[in-house]
């Protein structure tokens, strides 16, 4: 996508720092979004400055070389899925300092990049927090963004979930909670799936694996994600 609005990154830090206020950074503390370098931008604010910029990798690059958590924030915006590497993946992700910056390049970068699965599986056993954190909020973005891929891969990814539901560091089982959900929304199978992995976590004798396990039960066996998945199977029989 050509970009419409030609800017530096100096220009852009000059543009966030003019928009960025205290209360929005009294208001990151309080979501426990701790970063040394925050202007305290909005994040519709970002948004709306990401879709003026349009696609440009190299300015992408040169705002998360600058540290400040909305320059970095705004690279997942202007970045081209097609044109980040492996080894780019690896380097940002090391340099992630809350759960945030963490989910927002998942959610909006990497899931859309052809690296996802791959680093879904090197991630999700890394002893660094939010690296592992990273592998579960790619695989909950992929299983919420990727609308027509096969349920094998999904099905697989369980066990990896199982595995890492064991460790009680909070960010890293609330982001596997939130891949386990996801995956469960997917399709009936994958409900049921889903659903069986939740039962085995709840009856753990892990106290972090049985808290997955009910967080995940409880959204699972909801009326509105049950309809939810009964809709999108009949439209698939329907297609």
């Amino acid at each position: 996508m050509a970009h419409d609005m030609n800017m530096t990154v100096p220009q852009v830090l000059a543009w966030l720092e003019r928009r960025g206020t205290k209360r929005n950074r009294d208001g990151m503390a309080r979501y426990a979004i701790i970063t040394p370098h925050a202007y305290g931008v909005s994040v519709a604010d970002l948004r709306s400055l990401g879709r003026q910029l349009g696609t440009d990798h190299a300015l992408a690059q040169g705002l998360w070389k600058s540290g400040w958590y909305e320059a970095r924030m705004l690279s997942a915006f202007v970045a081209d899925p097609a044109r980040v590497t492996p080894a780019q993946m690896d380097r940002w992700t090391r340099e992630f300092d809350n759960w945030a910056i963490c989910d927002h390049l998942c959610f909006h970068l990497y899931d859309r990049t052809p690296h996802a699965w791959t680093k879904i599986a090197q991630w999700g056993s890394s002893s660094e927090e939010f690296v592992k954190r990273a592998a579960f909020a790619l695989l909950a973005s992929v299983a919420l963004h990727d609308k027509s891929g096969a349920d094998a891969p999904f099905k697989k990814s369980l066990r990896l979930i199982e595995r890492a539901a064991r460790d009680d560091r909070n960010f890293v089982k609330k982001g596997v909670s939130w891949a386990l959900r996801s995956v469960g929304e997917r399709s009936q199978a994958l409900h049921a799936d889903a659903l069986s992995s939740a039962r085995k976590l709840a009856e753990s004798s892990d106290v972090s694996a049985r808290w997955v396990g009910r967080d995940a039960l409880r959204q699972l066996n909801t009326p509105a994600v049950r309809k939810r998945v009964a809709a999108r199977a009949a439209r698939q029989a329907e297609s």
